[in-house]
């Protein structure tokens, strides 16, 4: 989670929303790790979640059924969707989502029992560091 959190500086830096996910894979082999890059590539979908699970997906795994991922602010439903959909079993975030998050602040995705994969979900893991960050960035856009 630590490095999530220097991904997530390094995208504030950057003048991007500043989130940052690392996906290991059984515990110790680390398989990507990335910030936000929507300002970057011009492209709203460029979540740090989803540019984890793209990149370890092009190593031609087809689920994450091994790995956990790490993100310094709770998932939205688009991210929420891919966790789902690639098997990751163990999501651990920082900082809830008042706004847009989809793993138990405006919805619970990753616990509706009408999808076919219900991850853990441990919340709260340097979550005032991850809000703070983000608390900073908004407030330096006002």
């Amino acid at each position: 989670m630590k490095l999530a959190l220097q991904l997530a500086k390094e995208a504030f830096d950057k003048d991007e929303v500043p989130v940052g996910a690392v996906l290991i894979r059984d515990g110790t082999e680390l398989l990507a790790a990335d910030h936000n890059r929507t300002a970057e590539l011009k492209n709203s979908l460029a979540h740090a979640e989803k540019l984890v699970i793209e990149r370890a997906l092009q190593d031609g795994l087809k689920y994450l059924s091994d790995c956990t991922l790490y993100v310094t602010l709770e998932p939205c439903i688009m991210c929420s969707g891919l966790i789902i959909l690639s098997r990751i079993p163990r999501i651990i975030f920082g900082a809830h989502d008042s706004k847009a998050g989809c793993v138990g602040s405006i919805y619970n995705a990753l616990r509706n029992k009408d999808f076919n994969w219900n991850p853990e979900v441990c919340s709260g893991l340097l979550a005032e560091e991850s809000a703070a960050l983000l608390r900073d960035f908004f407030k330096k856009k006002r």
